[in-house]
């Protein structure tokens, strides 16, 4: 067959129209997979997307805040979001060690969990995840997956917090809404998770960094002492309140200022220690008194090493003015005492000697035979001692310690004390007292030597703040006393006067008017204490010119006078003292014993000196005496008071004749020769007082 031309091309034609065909419908096909492929690709580039925003948003959100609180409330939410979950929470462990863990936040099925506490031992999802450094789903639809207490779900998924290594909660999301979790989901819940640890693990650094920094500021603004940090330069970098308040300025004036110049002003003491300091050297604290502040500062400086790398110095500012001033009070005690009890032992020296004086100047003035210009001498002799006498006395009163006395007390006796121990110095600086005393001044109950000691204050300020005045104002010191329901006394003084802003302040400890070096501020704090003991008051007065103190204290009662304060007995009269009686004197001053032989032998007695306790005892036993005069402190080498009361346990009958020479002048030994029942006399004595106790000694033995 043959075959034409036309046929081959029509043929070649047919063919080639349905290749092409099959090939553009292969070409169709793959098109369409290809757009396929894309919109998946498209979608889970768009859902990724999504997810990165969706992560960033959240990392912002993190960011914002450092509040354990709100990071847990976002948290929640973006798990449910990303698990597609009907509910989440987080549960935080507690901040310190030992503390139980607590769901911060809940949303969704368990919102009613929020706060709820979750126990480490719990049987629960969320403890036991905490237990675990993994993620953990459970899906049990029939039992429940128990999260925490009675609480549970059909399905959950946990994973621990962790930062820097450790747990710090736990994220639990629940009930997917497709029923179970998706790997997406728990990829996603993973990077949540590790957000929110970072987050949580930084609030709570951040907030111990914060409480931490709240305690150190308060810590550092109660310290009494100042305490500033210094450049290089020596200014101020950081100061606390107190140096603030030291310096007299608001704290952020003070930053940048130089401390040197603050403190001392211009001062190369203060610059060599911190000089010292800044080297690295610790050098012994700078007290130094601050002529612009008129306080005394101790002063401390160390170097630290800032953060900067710089060389930084912290600077410890004491004010030491009270505790100087608390310091020099208590060597000054001391010094008192010390000279308290060397007054008490040269004054009880002075007794014999000041007796004997006494006692024969008034011997020889008996003598008949005596001129006229003699007899002159010896009564000025006599009463010059009977005045030294008295001024021993106020000296052991004022110079004894020991506890307080409460017994009845004249105020007008302790101001002619007190007056006597001061006389002369008023007299040397020309200053007048003025004597109101009220005759019939009823005493107090208190102790002599307190009293006298207030008294002895007043009188000292007086005379200071007379002893300015011009020479045209006269220098005058007046001591009143009087009596209503109480008894007052009034020391006042003609000088300037007490400002208006020092009156309100003269009672308050350490305060002082004076010079520095010249007063501590507690002479009238210490008088007002006293007084108020006394259960009295103390009180200043500001007449027109000059200044005045006034004390007032209670009545002693009647019942505790003694009965010749209370009822005034009717004087007796003079006993009349028989002759050729026997003494026995114990004494072992060679001079005392003169001047009792020279008044009793003269009387015709026969006196006998024992030279000691035991030859007291040995002559007590072989004779009988009619008195025996035994002085107290001759005696004490031997125990005066044991041979007092080994005589009387011996000799009963000898109880009414002894006859004690004391020199004491403590109430607590007049309570104590009371109490043994004997006799005493003072020292130094005159002849009329031992004649008078020998009288009434002889006098009361005969009437038994």
């Amino acid at each position: 067959m043959r075959v034409t031309e036309p046929f081959i091309i029509g043929t070649t034609l047919a063919l080639l129209t349905a290749g092409t065909g099959w090939a553009l419908w292969r070409l169709v096909t793959r098109l369409r997979r290809t757009e396929a492929e894309r919109q998946r690709a498209t979608a889970e580039l768009n859902r990724r997307l999504s997810e990165l925003f969706s992560l960033q948003e959240l990392s912002y959100l993190l960011s914002e805040s450092l509040d354990s609180g709100r990071i847990a409330e976002q948290v929640v939410r973006y798990a449910i979001r990303f698990c597609d979950a009907r509910g989440a929470l987080i549960a935080l462990a507690g901040a310190t060690a030992g503390e139980t863990w607590r769901i911060a936040a809940a949303e969704g099925v368990v919102s009613q969990l929020s706060g709820h506490p979750v126990p480490q031992d719990d049987a629960g999802l969320i403890a036991r995840s905490s237990r675990r450094e993994q993620l953990q789903v459970e899906h049990q639809p029939g039992s429940g997956v128990a999260l925490v207490g009675g609480a549970s779900v059909d399905t959950a998924a946990a994973i621990p917090l962790r930062a820097h290594g450790i747990v710090v909660g736990t994220l639990v999301a629940v009930e997917p809404t497709a029923g179970t979790f998706t790997p997406d989901g728990m990829r996603l819940l993973s990077t949540v998770a590790t957000h929110a640890a970072v987050a949580i693990a930084n609030a709570r650094f951040f907030e111990l960094v914060r409480r931490g920094k709240e305690q150190w500021e308060t810590t550092f603004d109660a310290l009494r002492e100042g305490i500033a940090v210094l450049d290089e330069s020596g200014c101020l970098v950081r100061a606390n309140r107190s140096l603030a308040t030291l310096l007299g300025g608001p704290l952020p004036r003070l930053i940048g200022a130089p401390l040197v110049e603050a403190l001392f002003g211009a001062t190369q003491r203060l610059s060599d220690l911190l000089a010292a300091a800044g080297r690295g050297e610790h050098s012994p604290a700078l007290v130094a008194r601050s002529p612009t502040l008129g306080r005394t500062l101790r002063v401390t400086a160390a170097p630290i090493l800032s953060t900067a790398q710089q060389r930084h110095t912290v600077v410890l500012v004491e004010d030491v003015t009270d505790q100087q001033a608390l310091e020099r009070q208590l060597i000054q005690s001391e010094k008192l005492a010390a000279m308290g009890q060397l007054v008490s032992g040269v004054a009880h020296e002075l007794n014999n000697p000041l007796t004997s004086i006494s006692g024969l100047t008034e011997f020889l003035l008996e003598q008949r035979e005596l001129g006229t210009h003699d007899r002159g001498h010896l009564r000025v002799i006599h009463e010059q001692a009977e005045r030294a006498g008295r001024i021993v006395r106020n000296l052991l009163t004022f110079a004894r310690t020991g506890p307080a006395d409460r017994v009845p007390v004249n105020l007008n006796d302790v101001a002619q004390r007190t007056l006597l121990l001061v006389n002369r110095d008023l007299q040397v600086r020309n200053i007048v007292v003025e004597r109101h005393l009220d005759p019939a001044l009823p005493p107090v109950i208190g102790d002599r030597h307190e009293l006298q000691q207030v008294l002895l204050n007043l009188l000292t300020n007086a005379s200071q703040a007379v002893e300015r005045n011009p020479p045209e104002r006269p220098r005058t010191v007046a001591i009143t006393t009087w009596a209503d329901e109480s008894v007052h006394l009034r020391v006042s003084d003609s000088g300037p006067g007490v400002p208006d802003a020092v009156a309100e302040h003269v009672f308050t400890p350490f305060f002082t008017t004076k010079e520095p070096g010249h007063g501590t501020g507690l002479g009238l704090s210490i008088c007002y204490s006293i007084v108020e003991s006394h259960g009295g008051r103390m009180a200043i007065e500001r007449p027109p010119s000059g200044a005045a103190f006034r004390l007032d204290l209670p009545r002693a009662p009647t019942d505790a006078l003694p009965p010749s304060a209370a009822e005034p007995a009717a004087p007796a009269a003079p006993a009349v003292i028989p002759s050729h009686r026997a003494i026995l004197l114990v004494d072992t001053d060679p001079a005392v014993r003169i001047t009792v032989e020279a008044l009793f032998g003269r009387e015709g007695h026969a006196v006998t000196v024992a030279r000691s306790t035991a030859h007291a005892f040995e002559l007590a036993r072989e004779r009988a005496f009619d008195l025996v005069i035994v002085d107290a402190r001759a005696a004490a080498a031997d125990g005066a008071r044991l041979f007092v009361e080994e005589l009387i346990d011996h000799l009963p009958e000898v109880r009414s004749r002894i006859l004690v020479a004391s020199g004491d002048v403590r109430p607590a030994t007049d309570e104590a020769l009371r109490r043994l029942g004997v006799a005493y006399v003072r020292k130094p004595f005159n002849l009329r007082d031992l004649r008078s106790e020998a009288a009434r000694v002889w006098a009361a033995g005969a009437a038994s």
